[in-house]
């Protein structure tokens, strides 16, 4: 369903509602009220499920590249054949000697093209990123709530509210895991395996913003009776609708995404190296984030009391069991291709308190 539509079922909802008030009486069939509104959400973060254009396997030249990104890319564990030495021990040693390093690297201290030739890459077409994911924070607002009473007891109930702008957190640290096979100019096969840093969400104040339209509609049943009873307890059930709008992703992140995505091009443009020193490549990325919208059950329970025959106070307890995806893509500018797919499911499950004042007519 989406925002337009949900809209058209409000006009119409309240259509048949103002309509009806042309039967029965005795009570008051509308009521109104205002105040405010805490949102608290109970969901935990989902992992990152994450894709690049990089095709498992991909070999790709690796040019030219700095000998620490060249060290950080081997494989820590792999050994030298016939030996009980690793090859980063080996190759640590070897660049000591000046006659070697010579061979290894060009006049700008580079490990130089010839000697790097190419690698096989594994890891990068798409992983599950553990222990990340994004949380909705706290948030507070005016809540409006506006009641049909189709007879003394049975109501039907509009709950909306100033949309807020709410703060979502960010957990974790993603890494791309990287291994591969070098088939270097040295008539050495060298295994690969780095987990290269993309961007840390967990150390950033808040991920990104968003501006939260969360209206519900409820079926409510409230004891007691009008003018007899001046507090009246009341359940009810009903459906939320959720869109979330004016999305601003934390700036640190954004940049780091799109350096994730000139990585992610430089290697399918045959520059492994330039990809493993976090160069920039041809492509010109930015990033585009977006979320579903979302339909949730939601519950309440709450109470009114009577300050007198039209003014009375109100609080209710709801919850809501919602959740959405968001989606975060790195795209080239220059030919529109998608270079890194990334989604999350964000749990979000509110409990929300209201408090209010209200009229009845």
């Amino acid at each position: 369903m989406n925002k337009s539509m949900f809209g058209k079922i409000l006009v119409t909802t309240s259509f048949i509602l103002i309509a009806g008030n042309s039967f029965a009486d005795g009570f008051k069939r509308f009521s109104v009220s205002a105040g405010w509104l805490h949102v608290m959400p109970q969901g935990t973060a989902n992992p990152f499920n994450i894709n690049t254009i990089v095709p498992n396997g991909q070999t790709s030249k690796v040019g030219t590249i700095s000998p620490q990104g060249f060290m950080n890319a081997l494989d820590p564990n792999a050994i030298v054949p016939d030996s009980n030495i690793t090859f980063k021990t080996m190759l640590t040693e070897k660049m000591k000697d000046p006659a070697f390093a010579k061979i290894l690297l060009d006049k700008d201290k580079n490990v130089n093209a010839a000697v790097t030739g190419a690698t096989d890459i594994h890891g990068l077409n798409a992983w599950r990123a553990q222990g990340t994911g994004l949380e909705a924070e706290d948030v507070d607002t005016l809540g409006l709530m506006m009641n049909y009473y189709i007879n003394d007891n049975v109501s039907l109930q509009l709950i909306a509210g100033l949309p807020p702008k709410v703060d979502i957190s960010g957990k974790g640290e993603i890494t791309a895991p990287m291994s591969g096979m070098a088939h270097t100019g040295l008539g050495l096969e060298i295994p690969l395996k780095q987990d290269i840093p993309i961007t840390n969400l967990g150390n950033k104040s808040k991920a990104a913003t968003v501006r939260a339209w969360t209206p519900a509609i409820e079926a409510q049943y409230q004891f007691g009776k009008s003018g007899v009873n001046k507090l009246r307890p009341y359940v009810g059930v009903g459906v939320m609708y959720a869109h979330f709008s004016h999305i601003k992703l934390n700036g640190e992140i954004n940049n780091d995404l799109v350096a994730a995505g000139h990585m992610i091009q430089n290697v399918m443009d045959n520059k492994a190296g330039a990809a493993l020193d976090r160069k920039t490549s041809s492509a010109n990325p930015f990033v585009k984030v977006k979320t579903t919208d979302a339909i949730a059950p939601i519950f309440s329970v709450g109470a009114t009391y009577d300050f007198t025959e039209n003014w009375y106070g109100v609080a209710s307890v709801s919850y809501a069991k919602l959740d959405n995806q968001a989606k975060i893509d790195v795209i080239d500018a220059n030919t529109g291709k998608r270079l890194i797919h990334s989604t999350t499911k964000v749990d979000i499950d509110p409990i929300i308190t209201y408090v209010g004042v209200g009229y009845r007519f």
